[in-house]
């Protein structure tokens, strides 16, 4: 192979390299900027619908709203301008959401009030000629 031939192999290389990490890179942000998207809906979700532990759950409504709000801002600033600070302060969506996934911590849905468990449900009273 000649010179001209490995530094244009070379060359070709590079550019293929870049259009990878530049493709990477915008899948990382795009995904980034979703799960901030997500996260600021579950919250306005939890703040607008009424539910059965309404401060609480409203409490963790405003957080998110502000967690998601505060990603998607740093996401779409200084992430994308690959700033150092923005990458380590975005590190925090998986670790909190394997946390809260892991641990059965809020702001999970509240899991308890759509499957309760069998101790909680009560069976129904029938009326005395009614039932089997």
């Amino acid at each position: 192979m000649t010179g001209a031939a490995r530094r244009e192999r070379n060359l070709f290389n590079a550019v293929v390299l870049m259009r990878s990490e530049e493709l990477r890179f915008r899948a990382s942000w795009i995904a980034l900027l979703v799960v901030g998207v997500a996260t600021l809906g579950y919250g306005l979700v939890v703040v607008l619908l009424p539910s059965s532990g309404a401060a609480y759950l409203r409490a963790i409504g405003a957080a998110s709203i502000g967690m998601g709000l505060f990603g998607v801002m740093i996401t779409v600033t200084a992430f994308r301008r690959r700033e150092r600070w923005a990458f380590y302060s975005l590190c925090y969506y998986p670790i909190f959401w394997t946390a809260h996934l892991l641990g059965n911590l809020p702001p999970v849905l509240p899991v308890g009030e759509f499957f309760p468990r069998r101790t909680q449900i009560q069976s129904p009273v029938m009326p005395p000629g009614q039932g089997t």
